[in-house]
């Protein structure tokens, strides 16, 4: 196309010529099904586009809404996924592996389509719609293109239009003005969950009894929730020293469903002088991590064709491509310098309960090559430094809640009390309990962590020296800020001398089940990892490899931590929850240790104080301190937190300069004086 057309009528072409595709037959027999049926989705958007923009659907009724809804994500469901184009799988057996991948990109890029319909998005629209085009012309063709042309237009459409996609992105981080979600949260009528419908994300009756059930919920109990909320954001900032008044965005990120108690907490972080940023999670690939949903977001309609395509980026990323995406994004910071300065960080509130998922690998889908890997690794921490700059690290904060789904099962209301009880639990008795740890373990030069009943961990982790210990410590009491619910203590270790091995029987992480997980330590650095998830152990690396290491060759055990909150465990084992438990509570459920950046990444230099007025000196570790040579060395971009169950804990000891030692914990019951009543739900 010529630059003298405008966006519209680049629009109109495109989609004329889309309307004759289904009729053409110009494509070889193989390929007509695939490109005929990506055709119909994009007319079918467009007139989705249409009908939203003309308020066709405000009045539909619910059954119509559902009907429609099911229909944009049919194909993706797991009833229909074996014979998906989307499946990579299915895409190689009809066109042979390296076409597959190609075609099966194509298709899960357009799924975008769903969301810049709703969001009126037509320049994302279109540039979608055009590579559809150029992919389909070079199949009109009369000899098939090569692997390297179809792949080059990819490329090329991810490069040339990386600079507007990433600025969006950007500009959805941080300013409120873009307020799709804001808008549908503060004015549609959240006693009618049609409203959940005018997202255009996937909904199920997870979705839909949530806000339900939130509808019989009081005022007050609504108010009430969203206030240990909003209150832990904020006690963040107060408990690290942070001015809050200076900032003027916060981010919410939550689950469909929730918006009666959003709606509330968006009331109440205005009380703060914030306004909301509410963005979706990410459509194009070029801004995608992974299988990661980061923002808001429905139901997911099939983990494993997000699985599937978490590596897509494996056909364009290159060297050059990493420059430009950096480029882009240093670019489009400094355009909203003003908002990105003037943000405060993410307030999360996560969902648990769903059905675990246990992925199949696949062949067919795309995989990192080697050199791509190490270009991830140095894209995310170069972005994350660009970040850093703008959002800046040592001003800003978060916090994070969750709360279970009715895909929990038939005592979900209840289940949904307690865990409220869970995050409202007294702040002040465990303070006062969790001192008696922390002033054990700073008697100590290290801790030594062992499990029982087939648990094979043997650990050791050392503490930093304390210079003045009446005044330093080296463990954060940590309460119900940031990290809802209370109930831990950490610090960051020092790597050298730490080390052994960490083994849990089962595990999940990010919603991923781990087996048998066992991880190797040598001075504070993963060296060796395995599982039992699958018969071959290459697999069961390379799951690790992508899901904890995220393609680092190793990473520091960035923080140990004591979890203190059995009333949690007992409330898992009594509704025999504990595998469907987000890490943000199982971490508070006995000992656990984080791989990847220490919970002070970009803000060591902040002194932080515990609530007895001490110092909390262990803010780094060797690899953090690099960041004042060569900053690129010394953050990872994860932080994964493996939690050892009270079940198979053995013991937790302190060892002082002396080999003398204290127990903590032993046999799975705090033994330590003055720590026994966290024993009583544990013994129930």
């Amino acid at each position: 196309m010529t630059e003298e057309f405008d966006e519209w009528e680049r629009y109109e072409l495109a989609l004329e010529r889309i309307r004759q595709i289904p009729m053409d037959r110009s494509v070889p027999v193989v390929y007509q099904d695939f490109f005929e049926k990506e055709a119909s989705f994009i007319i079918q958007m467009n007139g989705l586009r249409v009908k939203l923009e003309r308020g066709e659907y405000r009045d539909a009724c619910l059954s119509e809404l559902e009907l429609m809804n099911h229909g944009l994500y049919a194909d993706i469901l797991p009833e229909n996924y074996e014979t998906c184009y989307g499946n990579p799988a299915y895409a190689a057996a009809m066109f042979g592996e390296e076409y597959g991948r190609l075609l099966s990109f194509l298709y899960a890029e357009l799924r975008g389509l769903i969301v810049f319909a709703y969001e009126d998005r037509l320049w994302d629209m279109l540039t979608s719609m055009e590579l559809f085009l150029e992919c389909y012309h070079m199949f009109e063709e009369e000899e098939l293109p090569g692997v390297q042309a179809l792949r080059s237009a990819i490329y090329w459409y991810v490069s040339d239009y990386s600079q507007e996609m990433m600025e969006y992105r950007v500009r959805e981080m941080v300013d409120p003005s873009l307020s799709f979600a804001a808008d549908l949260i503060m004015k549609e009528d959240l006693s009618d969950v049609r409203y959940l419908y005018r997202f255009g994300e996937y909904i199920t009756e997870n979705e839909r009894k949530t806000a339900e059930f939130l509808n019989s919920l009081s005022q007050e109990e609504i108010g009430a929730m969203a206030r240990t909320f909003t209150e832990g954001y904020r006690m963040g900032f107060v408990n690290g020293g942070k001015d809050l008044s200076k900032k003027k965005t916060v981010n919410i990120r939550y689950c469909l469903g929730f918006e009666r108690i959003i709606r509330e907490a968006v009331k109440q972080f205005a009380e703060m002088g914030l306004r909301p940023v509410i963005y979706r999670a990410a459509s194009h690939s070029v801004n995608k991590r992974q299988h990661l949903r980061i923002g808001y977001y429905g139901a997911v309609p099939n983990q494993q064709f997000d699985y599937d395509h978490k590596n897509d980026a494996a056909i364009y990323l290159d060297e050059k491509l990493v420059s430009r995406k950096l480029q882009a994004m240093q670019l489009a910071f400094e355009k909203y310098r003003e908002q990105a300065n003037a943000h405060a960080g993410p307030a999360c509130m996560d969902v648990f309960g769903e059905t675990p998922f246990i992925p199949e690998n696949k062949r067919a889908a795309c995989q990192l090559s080697e050199d791509q890997q190490r270009l991830q690794v140095r894209y995310d921490s170069e972005s994350g430094q660009i970040t850093n700059r703008y959002i800046i690290g040592e001003e800003r904060s978060f916090t994070i809640i969750a709360y279970p789904v009715p895909e929990i099962g038939s005592g979900y209301e209840e289940i949904f009390r307690e865990v409220v009880k869970i995050n409202t639990l007294d702040n002040r008795k465990y303070q006062k309990i969790q001192q008696k740890l922390i002033d054990a373990l700073d008697e100590g030069s290290s801790v030594r962590i062992r499990g029982m009943d087939g648990n094979e961990t043997d650990l050791t982790v050392q503490l930093h020296t304390l210079g003045n210990p009446a005044k330093e410590t080296n463990f954060e009491n940590c309460l119900a800020d940031v990290n809802i619910p209370v109930g831990e203590v950490f610090t960051s270790p020092i790597l050298k001398g730490t080390g052994g091995v960490l083994h849990v029987k089962q595990v999940y992480l990010e919603e991923f089940r781990y087996l048998d997980l066992k991880i190797t330590v040598e001075d504070g650095m993963i060296r060796g990892y395995t599982c039992s998830n699958f018969e071959k152990e290459e697999d069961n690396r390379r799951y690790i490899e992508e899901n904890i290491l995220f393609h680092h060759d190793s990473l520091p055990m960035g923080e140990f931590a004591i979890g203190t909150n059995t009333a949690a465990y007992r409330m898992a084992r009594d509704y025999q929850i504990a595998d469907k438990l987000p890490i943000l509570i199982a971490e508070k459920m006995g000992p656990h240790f984080a791989f990847g950046d220490t919970c002070y990444s970009w803000q060591e230099e902040t002194k932080v104080y515990n609530p007895d007025g001490k110092e909390i000196v262990a803010r780094d570790n060797e690899r953090s301190l690099l960041r004042k040579t060569d900053v690129s060395q010394a953050y990872f971009g994860c932080h994964t937190d493996i939690t050892i169950p009270y079940e198979e804990l053995g013991s937790i000891r302190v060892v002082r300069e002396d080999g003398t030692e204290v127990s903590l914990i032993e046999n799975g019951r705090f033994v330590l004086p003055g720590t026994e009543e966290l024993n009583e739900p544990l013994n129930r």
